[in-house]
């Protein structure tokens, strides 16, 4: 029977044990460029089976809060190869996630001070962070605009760039965050996809677009080292659609074929509860599709794990289980799971922006 500790195998990455620190954004990269404190806070963790960095943006474009890194500038590979390399001297793994927020971004944040953009023109809901000599602080997302279809395939080819500067940064591999209420999300959910078009309407062309990111990136780098992130019944950001367990039944089916390392499910709200009275939904029956179109993929979940709750999951099928706000307290965190605990607590006031205090400071065991 398989272990929480045991390693395993995720398309082409091998992984020392199947604890993941899922995808944690910090708002610690100013001017979008990783730092060294940044190589530090990953190295910290290197003992998870797989680090997913926090999100990072595509392009310009795909920028949506202060200070969050990129993939589509030289000095920004430039800084993630300096994480990746401390991250593998550590004898860790470490992939990032690929990120355009569409909707969920601020004017003050898009090139030239224009309007996001998004499937259909409808905002948010939400708010984003703006970082001020204050701090963070805390503002309504601007109003997008609709994408033209002419415009898509140029976003595919940013997902598609972006994929190849990881490579290049030294990542072994990506993760497509087609999750919480960004780009993907929005053309896959009815509550912000509107069109018309190719991309609306039927659950096969609101998945389009996922579709032809995903092929586009396999195409780059290699299906065995991409992964993707999906959350199907998640309100963040704003988000919602009318039946989600045919739609993404559907995606986890043409996802199947493609040979991906591994498949990563939120289950429930990002960050909250586990089970939502008036989204229910079947993981199980979403796995099943999977595995019986054909899936070989690691199966990772996500949300609200402890150690007895992981152990249930692994034992139950899950290959690989995320941990996320665990992980900015205890950096060993594997260690802590395997002696069952301690478990430091974090300080939400140093969770987005800063510096060392609340990122890098937390004591080790034994420390």
């Amino acid at each position: 029977m398989s272990s929480l500790f045991d390693p395993v195998q995720a398309g082409s990455l091998s992984l020392a044990n199947r604890i993941v620190m899922a995808p944690l954004t910090r708002n610690r990269a100013p001017q979008a460029v990783p730092t060294p404190l940044m190589a530090t806070y990953y190295t910290q963790r290197a003992s998870a089976g797989l680090l997913i960095t926090e999100a990072t943006a595509i392009s310009h474009q795909g920028q949506g809060y202060a200070d969050v890194p990129g993939l589509y500038a030289p000095e920004q590979i430039a800084g993630w190869q300096g994480v990746t390399a401390a991250v593998h001297a550590a004898g860790g793994k470490i992939v990032t996630q690929l990120w355009h927020v569409g909707r969920v971004s601020h004017t003050s944040l898009q090139p030239g001070g224009g309007a996001p953009v998004a499937p259909s023109a409808i905002a948010a809901k939400t708010k984003t962070v703006l970082l001020t000599p204050e701090g963070p602080t805390f503002v309504d997302t601007s109003t997008p605009r609709a994408l033209d279809i002419g415009e898509i395939p140029g976003i595919v080819d940013d997902y598609r760039r972006a994929a190849l500067a990881a490579i290049e940064a030294g990542f072994d591999g990506v993760e497509i965050h087609a999750a919480n209420g960004y780009l993907i999300d929005q053309f896959l959910k009815t509550g912000a996809n509107q069109r018309s078009d190719a991309y609306g309407g039927t659950i096969d062309n609101r998945a389009r677009l996922l579709r032809e990111v995903t092929t586009a990136i396999t195409g780059a780098i290699g299906a065995g080292k991409v992964g993707i992130r999906l959350s199907p019944v998640t309100p963040a950001n704003d988000i919602v659609d009318a039946d989600p367990q045919p739609l993404f039944d559907h995606v986890v089916r043409f996802l199947a074929p493609l040979g991906l390392a591994y498949v990563h499910i939120i289950e429930g709200s990002t960050g909250g509860p586990r089970e939502l009275p008036d989204r229910p939904f079947d993981y199980a029956a979403l796995r099943a599709a999977y595995r019986d179109a054909g899936g070989t993929g690691a199966w990772m979940v996500n949300n609200g794990y402890d150690l007895a709750l992981a152990e249930q999951a692994v034992t139950g099928g899950a290959d690989l289980v995320a941990f996320g706000r665990s992980y900015i307290a205890n950096p060993d965190l594997v260690a802590r799971l395997r002696a069952g605990g301690p478990f430091n607590k974090a300080d939400k006031n140093t969770f987005y922006g800063g510096g060392e205090h609340g990122y890098t400071d937390y004591p080790t065991l034994g420390a």
